[in-house]
């Protein structure tokens, strides 16, 4: 087959990746996730199974890398610089150790310094789905002088957006890429030449964001729609003073919002139009002898009840305690009606009392059937939980020298990654 050919066929395929649904277990959307100079994450090159669980002791980087995760979610809503600059700013988020570690600073007989930096530091983001593969590189914008009655822009720390690439296959190679942004200007593979797609492209915005034409150029538009899909859960407030202990007006909710706010409704979603029979026995596998119901007041304001074994009445979600008020919410996002291709989970047992560890470690599980799941977590019981399923892909990280590595993952363990730039 001719290369014309086959960025033909690599174009055809990106567009209908972009209209199909949600992958299954057995084909999970991301099969490699790649994090380059950020924090304690100098190289990590991670494979991905269709249920992904990443642990370790405090201080060794899984914040780092969900948050990493979240950061490449950004590009596609045109958030990224911002969200960096939350951070305290691109230099603030650079790997702070040394270039390279010596034998000697190793050992212990040299002390740990720095050297001269060949090149200007990068922050590399990037991953391997089915059958495409995304990268974006970011660094610090290049000094610039301002002749006459121009002002120098006070956006000077503004972090720039040096190299995006698309490609076919597991591995960025000039014959694999589809599409190469360097700088402001986009080139888009045509047989076995290139073509200027945009030459004026802002440096603070991605492909991802700005290009919109799903004829023209496939392959953003699949990938695009594909980070979209993603789903972040870390951020529910179930304290007392908690919107979603107040009954809210309900609408029909495919998706449980990132907030919990839609949880009545979403759970109520999940009765009519979900999958009903997992709904009610996973609260049962969770509370011995529960169930819950639903009411709505003359506002349409929806009402949970909570009807538990040897109480006489039921509670509704203002008197709920926070572990089971969050249980629900966990099963309101796991079990949506509208799967994502990504569901990613940051420290789901935060409040839940140990026992209902093993029972949302099930229904994760389940979960993870219809969708790709990304677990973070320090609960043993919730890991050991998970990595009971054969499908599981455990993640342990660890810290040498304050870099954040993968234990047991040697240079033959590591999926294959390049970087373009």
């Amino acid at each position: 087959m001719s290369s014309s050919e086959g960025a033909l066929g690599a174009k055809l395929l990106f567009s209908r990746c972009s209209e199909q649904p949600a992958p299954n277990a057995a084909e999970p959307m991301i099969n490699t996730f790649a994090v380059s100079n950020y924090r304690s994450l100098k190289k990590i090159v991670s494979p991905l199974s269709s249920l992904n669980v990443v642990t370790g002791p405090n201080g060794c980087g899984k914040s780092n890398l969900y948050k990493a995760l979240r950061l490449l979610a950004e590009t596609t809503k045109g958030n990224l610089i911002s969200s960096i600059a939350q951070e305290g700013g691109l230099d603030y988020t650079f790997w702070a150790g040394p270039e390279k570690l010596t034998r000697g600073m190793r050992d212990g007989s040299n002390p740990i310094e720095g050297t001269a930096k060949r090149n200007s530091p990068r922050l590399r983001l990037g991953f391997v789905g089915e059958d495409f593969g995304y990268a974006i590189s970011l660094g610090m914008p290049a000094s610039q002088g301002f002749a006459g009655y121009q002002d120098p822009s006070m956006f000077q720390f503004d972090p720039e957006i040096k190299r995006e690439c698309i490609w076919a296959g597991d591995v960025c190679r000039p014959s694999s890429c589809l599409i190469d942004r360097v700088g402001s200007v986009v080139k888009v593979r045509a047989g076995r030449k290139w073509q200027v797609y945009d030459a004026h492209l802002n440096s603070y915005e991605s492909i991802l964001n700005e290009i919109s034409d799903p004829v023209a150029v496939p392959e953003v538009h699949a990938v695009r729609q594909a980070i979209r899909h993603w789903r972040f859960y870390d951020q529910f407030r179930t304290d007392p003073n908690s919107l979603i202990r107040t009954p809210q007006i309900g609408t029909r909710t495919t998706v449980l919002d990132h907030d919990g706010l839609s949880l009545v409704a979403a759970l109520r979603t999940i009765h009519e139009i979900g999958d009903r029979e997992a709904l009610y026995e996973t609260i049962e596998d969770a509370f011995l002898g529960a169930t819950i119901n639903f009411e709505a007041d003359a506002g349409n304001r929806f009402l949970l009840q909570f009807l538990q074994k040897g109480l006489l009445r039921p509670l509704n979600q203002s008197e709920l305690s926070d572990g089971t008020l969050r249980y629900l919410l966990l099963v309101a996002a796991l079990l949506t009606p509208r799967p994502p291709s990504l569901l990613v989970l940051n420290e789901p047992e935060t409040s839940l009392h140990p026992d209902l560890l093993p029972a949302l470690g099930r229904l994760i599980i389940r979960a993870s059937r219809e969708t790709q799941v990304w677990v973070v977590s320090h609960a043993p019981r919730l890991v050991a939980t998970l990595e009971q399923d054969q499908a599981c892909n455990s993640i342990a990280l660890d810290k040498e020298f304050g870099e954040t590595v993968i234990l047991g993952q040697g240079w033959l363990d590591e999926p294959p990654w390049q970087w373009a730039d």
